[in-house]
């Protein structure tokens, strides 16, 4: 009697994790071609996509469907350029003497689920205090709702440069850090910063090549990296098997970040023609971020919302930003899709789209970059940023076709990430 009823038991598991999700797709746009299809059913088993049939089909009573007839619906967004740890306001500077480790956990929770209820079902986070890769094993095991994380831990700088952990303290404070701490004077250090990333548990290497804007230090454009530091870095993250993205405003170490052999540029404020043809040759992809321009910009006219040294560059590096991105996509600069959130809100990453139009670059361009592009960059292209057939299940709808009004991105309806339903309003 025992083994039949734990037999029973068995068998009504099984069927409950067969049950699988019917969507009914009014439109599904198709990211790589930019068409539309009409009346579509994806249905979703597990974590992935089972099938795409024609018509509005019916699964069996005890599978789920989810009327979708009247959405426009596309795979889950990317975001290459994210900062899930913070959101700057105006006591962000006073937060690192404030907040303990666990306080940056808590509120790296909620820009989590913000973002994916925005629709960005997987972000690469470029930099943080570490705790970014607790997050990302958190939402890895279910215990935190959010995006799949990408996540570089803690970026690599120079002393005094963008991302040393001591600026703009006081003297008791402002240690020599080291590889360790993600500081890299040498060769040397690089390597051992590089190995030390790998060691913490890193899915990537940022490196921050220039100065930057929200860093209390002077510059936002000087180099600040040398060719042989470089180098080393992306070697020793090659043999890691790690990506390395480059922050990096002013040309000269953009440049050098480029002939180093990093994968990407971020932001990419102050390029030169020269840089875009040597990006192209060397098929390095640039991020443009123009939200974290246009908005710190906006706030560097509030006064006291910056330090006044933040301040400046802001108001330095914002106009320029986004008619550079539009100057490199005109020349065919290879681009992904990143906002730089956490500089600006978390959940309005959608806002990018928005500004990329405003640049000369069409919708139908920046929802490729956003999927397919990010996904291949992230040497995920057979399981990410499409809806086909053995992808994994995040898709998202809203409620017009994103190519004729690119506005509809900032307001996802629905989120599915591996087959579990986040948002469905």
């Amino acid at each position: 009697m025992k083994k039949s009823l734990f037999l029973i038991a068995l068998f009504s598991v099984v069927l409950a994790s067969a049950q699988d999700i019917y969507l009914h797709c009014g439109n599904i746009l198709d990211v790589t071609s930019g068409k539309t299809v009409s009346e579509k059913t994806i249905v979703v088993s597990a974590n992935k996509i089972k099938s795409i049939e024609n018509g509005y089909v019916a699964g069996s009573d005890s599978d789920t469907v989810i009327d979708l007839k009247d959405k426009t619906v596309l795979p889950g967004l990317i975001d290459m350029h994210v900062h899930m740890e913070s959101e700057f306001n105006p006591r962000s500077y006073i937060k690192r003497f404030t907040n303990n480790e666990a306080d940056v956990a808590f509120e790296s929770t909620l820009n989590a689920k913000k973002t994916l209820m925005a629709g960005f079902t997987t972000v690469r986070d470029l930099g943080g205090s570490g705790v970014n890769i607790s997050l990302r094993n958190a939402i890895n095991k279910g215990v935190v709702v959010g995006p799949r994380i990408f996540t570089s831990g803690k970026a690599l700088a120079t002393t005094g440069g963008h991302a040393d952990p001591t600026n703009g303290m006081k003297k008791e404070l402002m240690k020599d850090s080291g590889p360790k701490e993600g500081v890299v004077n040498s060769p040397e250090d690089a390597k051992k910063a590089v190995r030390q990333r790998y060691k913490n548990g890193a899915d990537l290497i940022k490196i921050t090549a220039t100065g930057g804007v929200m860093s209390l230090a002077k510059s936002g454009h000087n180099p600040q990296f040398t060719l042989e530091e470089i180098k080393a870095v992306t070697s020793t993250a090659k043999n890691y098997g790690f990506s390395v993205a480059a922050h990096a405003h002013g040309d000269e170490g953009m440049k050098l970040a480029v002939l180093g052999g990093v994968s990407t540029i971020e932001h990419g404020s102050f390029m030169s023609e020269e840089t875009m043809d040597l990006m192209i040759k060397h098929k390095c992809y640039l991020i443009p971020t123009i939200s974290a321009g246009r908005q710190v910009a906006e706030k560097a006219k509030v006064p006291g919302f910056f330090p006044p040294v933040v301040a400046r560059k802001a108001l330095e590096i914002g106009p320029i930003h986004q008619a550079t991105m539009a100057k490199a996509y005109q020349k065919g600069v290879p681009m992904g899709f990143g906002t730089d959130a956490g500089v600006f809100p978390h959940g309005t990453n959608a806002i990018e789209f928005g500004y990329l139009l405003e640049s000369g670059i069409p919708a139908k361009v920046s929802l490729k970059a956003a999927t397919v592009v990010n996904a291949k960059l992230l040497d995920m292209a057979n399981q990410l940023g499409q809806l086909k057939e053995g992808f994994l299940a995040d898709i998202i709808a809203v409620n017009e076709n994103p190519e004729n009004n690119v506005s509809t991105l900032e307001n996802v309806v629905f989120v599915m990430k591996e087959g579990i339903v986040y948002k469905n309003e």
